[in-house]
């Protein structure tokens, strides 16, 4: 019996792995052709990340419920800020933000083939390790902010191998926040992590939850402010994560 829930666990990475790359190819066009023309047809490329993370949803039987859409105003632009526990919460982000977004990303996903190109041109790339590209990061996202353009960023800086909630939080997307005077909306996925585990080429089909918290204000907040802000946002995501992590939709 082990021996064939082995078989099987193969045989569905092999399926998940040809429905990413499969699709991620028929998808190609229309996400990177658009958004090379020009920002103003960034909602295409968007349109087709969203048929990409449908699709894939669908075909992996990894299903994504999506709840607290209704506190996202669709006229503003906010920073989002998300746990990050697996590549899994790629597809249910894009599935539950309602408007155009730019994520920041780092350098390495720019090494895998196909998805890497959809990065460099719908994403904004970072080193971590070279100062001069943070600072033209923060420069792009605050252009995308801006025009108009939320931006996502991973606080916690990468995914989370610990048994925390959460890890500690960087500094930037609460700097950006309070700089540009920019809404803040606290995401949080549940269950990614579970379904396929950080460094890890194993995943199982399943149920994951992406859960939209309350509209953060920074009006009035300076940059002093900033541990409050962060600790603030922290809270309420470690809450969420904390009230969820029993849910019976996921079992």
């Amino acid at each position: 019996m082990r021996l064939l829930k082995k078989i099987i666990s193969k045989i569905y990475l092999v399926w998940v792995l040809l429905v990413f790359n499969v699709f991620m190819l028929i998808f190609l066009p229309i996400i990177v052709l658009p958004i090379l023309l020009g920002e103003k047809y960034g909602n295409v490329t968007y349109f087709g990340l969203y048929l990409w993370s449908w699709v894939f949803s669908r075909l992996t039987f990894i299903g994504y419920k999506i709840e607290g859409r209704e506190n996202v105003d669709k006229r503003k632009s906010y920073i989002y800020t998300s746990n990050h526990t697996s590549f899994l919460d790629v597809p249910g982000l894009r599935l539950g933000i309602p408007t155009q977004f730019r994520p920041l990303a780092k350098k390495e996903l720019l090494k895998i083939p196909g998805f890497g190109l959809i990065v460099r041109v719908a994403t904004i790339v970072v080193d971590r390790s070279n100062n001069e590209s943070r600072k033209r990061s923060v420069k792009r996202l605050k252009q995308a902010l801006d025009s108009g353009i939320s931006i996502l960023i991973f606080p916690e800086g990468t995914q989370n191998r610990t048994d925390q909630p959460l890890q500690p939080f960087y500094d930037g997307a609460f700097r950006i926040a309070i700089e540009t005077n920019t809404p803040i909306i606290p995401i949080v996925v549940i269950n990614a992590g579970n379904l396929m585990p950080p460094s890890k080429l194993d995943i199982k089909p399943g149920r994951i939850k992406v859960i939209f918290g309350q509209e953060v204000a920074v009006e009035g907040y300076g940059l002093s402010d900033l541990p409050f802000l962060k600790e603030k946002v922290f809270n309420a995501m470690k809450d969420i994560v904390e009230r969820e992590s029993g849910d019976k939709y996921l079992k």
